[in-house]
């Protein structure tokens, strides 16, 4: 059974930091890039970072040089450590996989909310 399994988020003060998990099942996961996506109120799902089966990176612009994604593949999870966090980085994070991705697929998001 396909399932993805969003935690960590939470309530943090601007500047703060936290650590996102993602479970994986039902993939081949150390096949596949793991990505993390966020969507804030109001506006469209945005991806935020890559991590390509190598181990290969990519972030957007937005987060780069706070943000750093990780994958432990013996535990079919994927991490997302954001640091100096900003209000604008308030979302729901969600994590995919481009099979995933491809037939609709999502978890259920983990909320952070960056807020004095």
């Amino acid at each position: 059974q396909v399932q993805l399994v969003e935690s960590g988020g939470g309530l943090v003060q601007p500047g703060g930091s936290l650590r996102l998990s993602c479970a994986a099942s039902g993939i081949a996961f150390s096949t596949n890039a793991m990505n993390w996506y966020r969507q804030a109120p109001g506006l469209q799902r945005e991806l935020v970072a890559v991590i390509t089966s190598g181990g290969n990176t990519n972030y957007a612009d937005s987060v780069k040089g706070r943000f750093t994604i990780s994958r432990d593949n013996a535990k079919n999870t994927v991490y997302l450590r954001m640091n100096s966090l900003k209000p604008e980085d308030t979302a729901v994070y969600y994590c995919n996989a481009p099979p995933l991705r491809a037939i609709g697929y999502w978890g259920q998001g983990t909320q952070v909310t960056v807020s004095s």
